[in-house]
């Protein structure tokens, strides 16, 4: 059965939640008055539920943490910082031979609440004319074109094509929440802070691959507010401060900290790992990053068994291609003490309860294909690394 993802604030619950039938239970994220407070799953019954279910299930959940976001309301202080005025932005989506997601994504940003910002598509190397036929729909956004494929080549390509203060990243299989920007924008209050990411939830969950997605390599850092810097946060661990698929640089991360490394992510061997390694670097330099889930999106995940074991192998690649970048750069140590934790205390135990059928374990082949992956990624750092030494010719 699929799972129905709900949308719900609880400031502004209808007299009934209704949904398509064939749904017999949903994701639900909560708010109160737009700010993401919590997410749970709740039992559908096929025929709508009414607010007061509703409102029973959510206090039962997160009782507390309404409190909490009310009694912040009612003083009139969130601990964010209230600016007078945002940094200029740049929105920038990367994407190739995508065209059904990238309309999607852009139909949702030229949406936005903040105004004033630009928005930037960053062609990567796209076979035919959809790409720019799909931008060409959208007046005002800028086609960049980048003849060679590469998703950190197309992050530095916005970088430096970018005449604003801030570009920030969604991917082109995602979609913004109207106060997305806004959200990640108003973080940006010193100099001293590099990078924002926010909150990514699920944009459907009908299939099993969606939901084995959900489950195993969720997007959400959690519904706090959160600062990081190298103390706090290891640079080896800083995958922990949020994803690619929602972040937000200062432009002038490129003089600061260096352009993403082109021989990580997508359209590479290693075929991740790009935002883990820049977020390392920030932290390593002694920058900050503020994690904010009030700046929302939302991703639409692989929906074919094979499209995420593939995926699966590409986010082990690009974690040990990421540690192997680290210990090129810095050489530190805590690259090999860190991989083997994650190997000890995570994977092996995720593999032995998912081939011990274990409820909630997901499936083994998608397990060992992160682990195949973990075992090839330094090997392809260096040979895509070796590559581009070499040049288009080599």
């Amino acid at each position: 059965m699929p799972t129905k993802v709900l949308d719900l604030d609880f400031d502004a619950l209808p007299a009934c939640v209704e949904y398509p039938a064939g749904y017999r239970r949903a994701l639900v994220l909560v708010r109160f008055k737009g700010v993401p407070v919590g997410k749970f799953h709740l039992p559908l019954n096929g025929a709508g539920l009414p607010r007061e279910k509703v409102v029973e299930a959510i206090c039962r959940e997160f009782g507390p943490m309404l409190a909490d976001a009310w009694l912040t309301d009612w003083i009139g202080h969130d601990g964010r910082p209230k600016p007078q005025s945002l940094p200029s932005a740049t929105v920038a989506v990367c994407t190739r031979d995508r065209p059904d997601d990238l309309a999607r994504c852009l139909e949702s940003v030229t949406r936005l609440r903040q105004g004033g910002q630009q928005v930037m598509v960053v062609d990567s190397a796209s076979r035919g004319a959809a790409t720019p036929d799909v931008v060409a729909r959208f007046p005002g956004a800028r086609y960049v074109r980048e003849e060679q494929p590469g998703l950190d080549r197309a992050r530095n390509r916005a970088l430096r094509e970018a005449s604003t203060e801030v570009v920030a990243f969604i991917d082109d299989d995602a979609i913004a929440d109207p106060g997305w920007l806004s959200a990640l924008l108003r973080n940006f209050d010193d100099s001293e802070i590099m990078c924002v990411t926010g909150l990514t939830m699920p944009l459907e969950l009908e299939t099993n691959s969606q939901e084995t997605f959900e489950q195993i390599y969720p997007f959400a850092r959690g519904f706090h507010r959160k600062v990081h810097d190298r103390w706090s946060l290891p640079p080896v661990c800083a995958g922990r401060a949020g994803a690619g698929v929602n972040m937000a640089l200062r432009r002038d991360v490129l003089a600061k900290i260096g352009p993403f490394d082109e021989a990580l992510d997508a359209g590479a061997l290693t075929r991740s790992g790009g935002d883990n390694d820049m977020f390392a670097r920030i932290l390593s330099r002694g920058y900050r990053i503020i994690y904010d889930p009030a700046a929302l999106n939302w991703h639409r995940h692989r929906r074919a068994p094979e499209e995420l074991i593939s995926q699966a192998y590409g986010y082990g690649a690009g974690v040990y291609a990421a540690f192997a970048a680290m210990w090129r750069r810095e050489h530190d140590i805590a690259v090999f003490s860190t991989s083997l934790r994650w190997l000890l205390a995570d994977q092996l135990p995720r593999l032995v309860r998912s081939l011990l059928k274990r409820p909630g374990s997901g499936p083994s082949s998608v397990v060992l294909a992160e682990l195949r992956g973990c075992l090839a990624g330094p090997a392809a750092y260096a040979a895509e690394t070796r590559r581009l030494a070499e040049g288009p010719g080599g």
